[in-house]
C-alpha cells in the first residue's frame, strides 16, 4: 500500500497505536522493568520480566484472544530475501508471553516490516483490526501490571 493510498482513519490509528505503545513501553520503565546492563546505560523496557511477574496470573480478554487468533505474522530472513512467517511457540507457552510476543510483533511490522510480501499489509481492514485490538490489549496489560497511571498519565 502506497502512502497516498492510506485512508486517514487507518494513519490516525497507526499515531494511535505507536503514542500507546510508546506511553506502556515508558510505563514499564518507570515503574522499574528496566532491563539492567553493566555495560550499558540505556532506559531499556524489560518486557521479559513483566511478564514472568504476571503470568500466572493472566487470563486472555476477548481482545488478546482475538489478536492471537489473527496471528500476526513476524518478518523473517529466508534463502530468497525477506518474507513473513508465522510465529512459533513451544509447547506450553503460556498465554502471557504469547500475546505480548503478538503485540511486539505487530508493533515491529508497522515500524520496521517492508509491508510487501506478506498478503496482510494490502488489507486495511486488518490493519485496523490489528492496531486497535493492540491498543486494546496495552491498555489491558497496564491495567494488569498496576502501572496504568504512568500509561494513561494521569497521577
Amino acid at each position: 500500500m502506497r502512502r497516498n493510498d492510506i485512508q486517514p482513519d487507518l494513519r490516525d490509528l497507526a499515531f494511535d497505536f505507536f503514542y500507546w505503545f510508546s506511553r506502556f513501553e515508558y510505563a514499564l520503565k518507570a515503574n522499574g522493568y528496566l532491563v539492567i546492563s553493566q555495560n550499558s546505560h540505556q532506559a531499556t523496557p524489560n518486557w521479559d520480566q513483566f511478564v514472568s511477574d504476571h503470568r500466572a496470573g493472566y487470563s486472555p480478554s476477548p481482545a488478546a484472544q482475538a489478536l492471537m487468533e489473527a496471528k500476526p505474522q513476524e518478518e523473517v530472513v529466508t534463502a530468497h530475501g525477506l518474507d513473513f512467517a508465522d510465529l512459533v511457540f513451544s509447547p506450553g507457552t503460556a498465554e502471557l508471553d504469547k500475546v505480548v510476543r503478538y503485540a511486539k510483533t505487530v508493533r515491529n511490522n508497522l515500524f520496521h516490516g517492508g509491508k510487501h510480501g506478506s498478503a496482510y499489509w494490502d488489507d486495511p481492514a486488518r490493519m485496523i483490526m490489528l492496531l486497535g485490538t493492540t491498543i486494546t490489549v496495552l491498555g489491558e496489560l497496564a491495567h494488569l501490571g498496576s502501572i496504568n497511571a504512568d500509561y494513561e498519565r494521569y497521577y
